[in-house]
């Protein structure tokens, strides 16, 4: 497999540096091609502006969205995005490691999905009508290809427990998984998380470190997060609602939005579907 990396931790040395180092040693040792985005060593522009546009014309207002379907369309990225462009188009893989910074991912990486997940790549595929209302959610430029998150986070792992002070850790990242993954049609991994991430002695990296060489070994064959497809009849559209009587009793909020385990030949409770984050990470 073809296998893309987009690394965003400024200190090389770090936790994060040395996982992604077992990861892509682990990766090549199967005999995996491995490609690594490190932003911070590229220096990679965070912020969307007129300088991603070079085609629009001065006297223009900017209209992020419109200016860069008819960028992506004219071919006029700039080449730090179209080189990241190729790089998806490259990958059966695409992993997305990063420390958890204020319940979200760096803004260095959010700037990565901004400039890089153009439309008419990413975003605003297909056709929509009153049958289906884009190629979104399952479908798009990137289905058929998987993607997966490596995080760390300072917290204990009950700190992101269904109880936890801090939310549930697979309720913080479906923003990522779902709706910057899943949207233009990954087929998304469960997410690999360190907790205590600052506390690690060198017993308990030695343990995530085998855990993270066993999640690599098995990216062909872990079984995806099992979100509902947009267009496979679960929503209405264009309203995008959810029909009645697919969700599980009780089931609110994100929880809507992964299909009966039934479906997927498992009678696993809800619970079970909803919490599909790795952990063994968590318990070394």
């Amino acid at each position: 497999m073809k296998v893309l990396i987009v690394f965003a931790h400024p200190e090389p040395g770090s936790l994060n540096g040395g996982l992604r180092d077992v990861a892509v040693r682990s990766l090549e040792a199967q005999g995996h091609e491995v490609r690594v985005s490190d932003l911070y060593a590229q220096r990679w522009k965070s912020d969307v502006d007129r300088a991603d546009f070079p085609s629009l014309p001065a006297d223009r207002r900017l209209a992020p969205a419109a200016a860069s379907k008819q960028a992506f369309e004219a071919g006029t990225l700039t080449a730090d995005v179209k080189d990241e462009i190729e790089k998806l188009l490259w990958a059966d893989v695409l992993i997305l490691q990063f420390p958890l910074w204020w319940f979200s991912m760096p803004a260095i990486l959010k700037g990565w999905v901004d400039r890089v997940f153009a439309y008419g790549f990413a975003y605003g595929v297909g056709e929509h009508s009153d049958k289906r209302w884009g190629d979104r959610y399952g479908e798009g430029t990137l289905a058929g290809k998987r993607a997966m998150l490596i995080v760390t986070a300072g917290g204990w792992q009950e700190h992101y427990s269904a109880r936890g002070i801090n939310g549930p850790i697979d309720d913080l990242l479906f923003p990522i998984n779902h709706g910057i993954l899943y949207y233009p049609g990954y087929e998304v991994l469960p997410s690999f998380v360190v907790y205590k991430s600052d506390k690690l002695d060198g017993a308990a990296y030695q343990a995530v470190a085998e855990s993270l060489r066993e999640r690599m070994r098995t990216l062909a064959t872990t079984p995806p997060i099992p979100y509902r497809p947009q267009n496979g009849g679960d929503y209405l559209i264009p309203g995008m609602q959810l029909r009645a009587g697919l969700e599980y009793s009780a089931a609110s909020g994100f929880a809507l939005h992964f299909e009966r385990a039934e479906s997927h030949g498992s009678r696993a409770e809800p619970d079970a579907m909803r919490q599909p984050t790795d952990v063994r990470a968590a318990t070394a």
